[in-house]
């Protein structure tokens, strides 16, 4: 029993993040709470299979702390195999692409109060085409058309980018880019992401349900849809006890004089 930040910071995962020569950042959220039930569910398939080929039943156990380390395998192998550490000079640097490299890479500032945008270079010819947008003579030096030469300057690029970036609307400027085919995304506030993205609205990611103590509440549904056996969800988690009397009750056949003393006793 456990939170996914705690987990996070237990199996490395918050060490790797952050801004090059600065304390850990964190991942921002409880990202393991997800990934415990993602590995969690994928057991528990892999116990079911079991059952249908040989008729017995397991007992699924599973360490969120564990299946969090998994996801170092990188970082790990770098450090058996080529002795460097994941906290050295300009490392980690969690807006940059290490594997595999690209120049730029990151999230620029745009116009307004704290707005952003993120912008990838994927190779020389996304370069190219951004230079071309960016129209100035820094972008057009020999010295950076190739990734090498921007690997080297990496820094003096971001600088010049962001002072480019920080002149503009954060959503123009995505929808510009990307229609010169450099991957570009205007970066999202939560309110944004959940009440005015369009796509998000219609993809009926966040329904809306009765809890039995909160009332009419928003919650998370499922990043995917099935053509013949989609999902609904139709009502809030249920309080501690909630369903006591259908399942003691209903299912099990448990009278209401048994019930009342399993409360006393603490049973249930």
């Amino acid at each position: 029993k456990t939170w996914g930040p705690i987990v996070q910071a237990m199996s490395g995962l918050t060490f790797s993040s952050g801004l090059a020569d600065r304390e850990p950042a964190g991942w921002g959220y409880s990202y393991m709470d997800h990934t415990g039930g993602y590995y969690m569910a994928i057991a528990v398939l892999l116990a079911l299979r079991h059952r249908n080929k040989t008729g017995a039943g397991q007992y699924v156990d599973l360490s969120c702390t564990e299946a969090g380390a998994t996801l170092n395998g990188p970082a790990l192998l770098d450090y058996t195999v080529n002795g460097r550490r994941s906290r050295r000079p300009g490392m980690p640097d969690s807006n940059r692409s290490q594997s595999p490299q690209m120049a730029p890479h990151g999230i620029y500032p745009t116009r307004g109060d704290d707005h952003w945008i993120a912008i990838a270079c994927r190779d020389d010819v996304d370069w190219d085409a951004l230079s071309i947008e960016i129209g100035q003579p820094w972008a057009q030096r020999d010295s950076v058309r190739m990734l090498a030469g921007r690997l080297e300057r990496e820094d003096e690029i971001d600088r010049a980018l962001a002072a480019w970036t920080s002149e503009r609307d954060r959503a123009g400027l995505a929808r510009v880019l990307r229609a010169a085919g450099i991957p570009a995304t205007a970066v999202l506030r939560p309110k944004e992401r959940i009440d005015e993205d369009a796509n998000t609205g219609s993809w009926g990611l966040w329904p809306q349900v009765t809890h039995a103590e909160i009332g009419e509440v928003r919650v998370d549904g499922l990043p995917v849809h099935f053509s013949e056996t989609d999902w609904e969800i139709r009502r809030g988690g249920p309080c501690l006890g909630e369903h006591n009397q259908k399942v003691f009750g209903d299912l099990l056949g448990y009278t209401a004089e048994q019930l009342t003393a399993f409360r006393q006793e603490g049973v249930i």
